[in-house]
């Protein structure tokens, strides 16, 4: 008869267990016996291994010289997720770090919006015509360079779900998932920033930020908890607010963003006074309300430079957070505003 205490039996029961637990939980478990310490070693190593999950066409390892933790925990999404009612609770658990791998999630179609109306028009071009001067979705004045919006954001339209081209069609670039090599690294002020594993070239799509779309009352509500936690240096929140104003000034569509607990690698590119690296480009996807907010190469970036952006005007809070960015313009604070 085989001992249910055995250390076989108890592996076999932390690889269905421990990859479910939170940092403070795997340190606890650890300490158990020596059987779960190994395996949480091993839950551990595989985590720092990849940020995604597997749920990208590659893995994103994380990469730290600076001090003892292997990785930032978070709840990882591809795309971003609805959450609009306010005080809603996001996902509690993902499994992360298992013995078992996945192949990864594609990120088309978009999951539902719960309830967000949504457009009902989209091509029926076969692939290869797709963003065309004839394809429905094709916006010949709208591309990465982009007018009409904040200084430095462009945008671009793309096919989407209800049109009747595949996940394969050339108008839906940014669709697939982070398809470049990418990790993210510790550093001594910053904390965790990303970077480019591979060299990219200019105009070429990087990520998409995703996390939870939220309404501006629920993103005002968690604003000022977050502002508070982050002051006292508990928390770095991933909150971003997009506005664009519309042709007669007078209005403007804002997206609020937050991957401060549900999110992708984007909650780690870093802010840059200069501008930074990255383009940022709303883009929207035929049968979708909300655009989305994608990032790309700025310029050709080489193999091991960290990806950056600007976050907006420091001006609006002179107050806010230190800013370590080390561009020659740096004002020393990190940009922020009431939202």
């Amino acid at each position: 008869m085989s001992n249910p205490g055995a250390p076989d039996t108890v592996t076999e029961s932390a690889e269905l267990v421990l990859p479910l637990l939170p940092p403070q939980d795997l340190a606890a478990a650890a300490s158990a016996c020596r059987a779960l310490r190994a395996a949480v070693t091993a839950v551990t190593a595989r985590r720092a291994g990849d940020a995604a999950r597997g749920l990208e066409p590659l893995p994103i390892p994380f990469r730290n010289y600076v001090d003892s933790k292997p990785y930032a925990y978070f709840l990882y999404t591809p795309f971003s997720l609805t959450r609009l009612a306010p005080g809603a609770s996001a996902p509690s658990a993902q499994p992360w770090g298992a013995a078992w791998t996945r192949p990864p999630r594609p990120t088309w179609p978009r999951p539902n919006l719960d309830g967000l109306p949504s457009a009902v028009y989209g091509c029926a071009c076969a692939a290869a015509e797709c963003g065309g001067t004839q394809c429905a979705c094709a916006d010949v004045e709208a591309d990465a360079a982009g007018s009409g919006l904040e200084a430095g954001m462009g945008s671009l339209t793309e096919c989407g779900d209800v049109c009747a081209c595949a996940p394969s069609c050339g108008n839906r670039r940014t669709q697939r998932g982070v398809a470049v090599r990418l990790c993210v690294v510790r550093h001594l002020h910053k904390g965790w920033g990303l970077h480019a594993a591979e060299a990219l070239s200019c105009g070429q799509f990087v990520c998409e930020y995703a996390g939870e779309f939220l309404t501006t009352e629920e993103a005002r509500r968690r604003h000022k908890v977050y502002d508070e936690l982050a002051s006292g240096g508990k928390l770095c929140p991933a909150l971003i607010v997009i506005r664009e104003h519309l042709p007669s000034g007078k209005a403007c569509l804002r997206v609020n963003i937050d991957a401060t607990r549900v999110g992708n690698v984007a909650r780690f590119i870093n802010h840059s006074c200069d501008g930074g690296n990255l383009h940022p480009v709303l883009v929207r996807s035929s049968g979708l309300l909300l655009p989305r907010l994608c990032f790309f190469a700025a310029r050709d970036i080489v193999e091991g430079e960290e990806l950056t952006f600007s976050y907006g005007d420091a001006r609006v809070r002179p107050k806010g957070l230190p800013c370590f960015c080390g561009s020659s313009g740096c004002s020393g604070v990190l940009p922020s505003e009431e939202t």
